[in-house]
């Protein structure tokens, strides 16, 4: 995955073979907290939705995403290397619990820019509710605000959740943050969704 500096991404991966990557809710808080360990601390993460199979993060690189290191094979930045070390120590630990082997998430994890000031195209809006609409969409909750594992709770203030910047989301994501509910809860239009991906 490559990063550019101040621009935001929709970074996403799913389970090998579309397999589950979470068992049991604990599962979802353990990710988190691996997220908030190798993750956050590279970028500002804005915002998030893990779903039985898959995952989906919405983030602007900042000056620490950039940064490269080297490693024995290969060079790669520094919040590439968190999302490795996240699914390398999740992996790990789901294996060890589901007594299992071998790969536990699909091979490349995607990061799509979705701001992009060159182009005068922005699709952070719409991929901050693509995010959040993946449970509902999923049939897993009937209200978005129901589905835990999600930023969206965070953002219409049912919860007081620290891991993503809501400040700079507010600054960076053009949006009618005091209806946040209302706008959110409105189905993506397709269109829009295939060019997500």
């Amino acid at each position: 995955m490559q990063f550019r500096e101040d621009k935001l991404y929709h970074v996403y991966n799913r389970g090998n073979n579309q397999q589950h990557i979470f068992f049991k809710p604990e599962n979802y808080i353990f990710f988190l907290r691996k997220v908030r360990q190798y993750v956050r601390p590279k970028c500002n993460l804005l915002a998030y939705c893990l779903m039985p199979n898959h995952f989906h993060f919405l983030l602007q690189a900042t000056s620490d995403s950039v940064l490269t290191k080297q490693g024995q094979l290969i060079t790669q930045t520094e919040l590439s290397d968190g999302f490795r070390q996240l699914l390398s120590s999740y992996a790990q630990a789901i294996n060890k619990q589901e007594n299992r082997t071998g790969s536990l998430f699909a091979q490349n994890t995607k990061a799509k820019l979705v701001g992009c000031h060159e182009t005068k195209i922005d699709y952070s809006l719409s991929c901050l509710n693509y995010i959040h609409q993946n449970p509902v969409q999923a049939s897993l909750v009937q209200v978005l605000k129901d589905w835990p594992y999600s930023s969206f709770p965070d953002y219409a203030n049912f919860r007081n959740g620290t891991l993503c910047s809501k400040d700079i989301a507010y600054q960076l994501i053009d949006a009618d943050w005091i209806n946040f509910i209302q706008f959110s809860s409105g189905l993506l239009p397709e269109d829009i969704a295939v060019q997500l991906y």
